[in-house]
């Protein structure tokens, strides 16, 4: 047996007894929750995961329904999640899905490909395990098992890298029981060939790991090279009148796109209350700055000061497309960026 087989094979074998059998979206076949879990699962854990998949099977039980739903509902599910685009391309692909495709997923890798949101792995992964395809895949946990097991130098990240463990990945593809290999490789590198601390002594591919017979475990995968991480700051307006606050939609794109936020206040205003005069025809009977907090993003961390301003009631009359007055009694219905969540959590706690 090459090595090639012997990795497949011990992979599956591994799996059978060691592997994950019972997560919600496992043990079917239905390409949709197939694919909302592959989403979903992007830069997330799967305990994370796991509440916000049930809930949103429960409101956008089949593609069509997701595809027929307004953007603001399948947002507000989406809440707290982050990486919000996932959330806005799910819902094109459902689109998608029922424009294009006649309401059919589409069953090969190269075809699921071309809908919103979905990269090479995410497509081979739905495919294998929704129609049994022969395709490889190559996430995170992935890359990280083939880096180790086969002594992979560099970033997994930079283009050279990737492209070679891609052509390792495919040519390590069984020629059976793709699905369970599939699976197997994601479950290895999310239990036992973790980034920090690997139980390498439980590992099936102990005998054949190259960073593990040369002592490279820790440093392999290579790290992403090092870059200073920029430091941004916002000040954002918390305009509340009897127990509502206003609420200012995200542009589509960018950070939080989509999203409804508190209004920022732009840096050139140094009075913040001459700003909510002039922006939004309010006068404040009160203001104060709130407790700073900070949030981070995958290429810079944002601090946030949030200003509170109290408005009279007449505050109510500013509504236009882009605006929502919003109850704090109802925050669970909107969807928001976790740190305006925060804000207004705590700002519904103070009464």
């Amino acid at each position: 047996m090459n090595t090639s087989t012997e990795f497949a094979q011990r992979l599956i074998d591994w799996h059978r007894d060691h592997g994950r059998h019972d997560l919600p979206w496992q043990r079917t076949c239905d390409p949709y929750r197939i694919w909302l879990s592959e989403i979903m699962l992007q830069q997330t854990q799967v305990d994370t995961v796991i509440p916000y998949y049930a809930r949103f099977l429960a409101r956008f039980p089949d593609i069509a329904t997701l595809a027929a739903a307004p953007l603001d509902d399948v947002l507000a599910l989406w809440s707290g999640l982050g990486y919000y685009a996932r959330a806005r391309n799910l819902h094109k692909a459902a689109q998608a899905v029922m424009a294009v495709h006649g309401g059919h997923f589409p069953a090969r890798a190269e075809a699921i490909a071309t809908l919103p949101g979905i990269g090479r792995s995410t497509a081979a992964a739905i495919a294998a395990f929704a129609f049994g395809e022969r395709a490889a895949i190559l996430d995170g946990n992935v890359k990280r098992v083939l880096c180790r097991a086969f002594g992979v130098d560099g970033f997994p990240g930079e283009r050279a890298v990737e492209q070679r463990l891609w052509t390792l990945a495919e040519a390590l593809l069984p020629d059976a029981d793709v699905g369970t290999y599939i699976q197997a490789q994601m479950d290895l590198g999310a239990t036992l060939c973790t980034r920090g601390k690997p139980a390498c002594e439980r590992c099936p591919m102990a005998g054949l790991c190259v960073a593990r017979r040369e002592d490279r475990i820790a440093e392999l995968p290579a790290a992403r090279p090092r870059k200073a991480v920029p430091q941004r700051h916002v000040r954002v307006a918390v305009i509340h009148a009897d127990g509502r606050v206003l609420l200012e939609r995200r542009p589509p794109a960018g950070i939080w796109g989509g999203l409804l936020a508190l209004p920022e206040i732009p840096d050139s205003e140094a009075d913040a209350g001459r700003w909510l005069e002039t922006r939004f025809g309010l006068a404040p009977r009160a203001s104060r700055a709130l407790a700073p907090l900070n949030h981070a993003f995958t290429h810079f961390r944002l601090e946030i000061t949030p200003i509170r301003f109290e408005v009279s009631d007449a505050g109510h009359s500013v509504v236009d497309a882009e605006h929502r007055w919003l109850a704090l009694a109802e925050l669970d219905s909107a969807g928001l960026p976790t740190p305006v969540r925060r804000i207004l959590d705590d700002l519904a706690g103070q009464g």
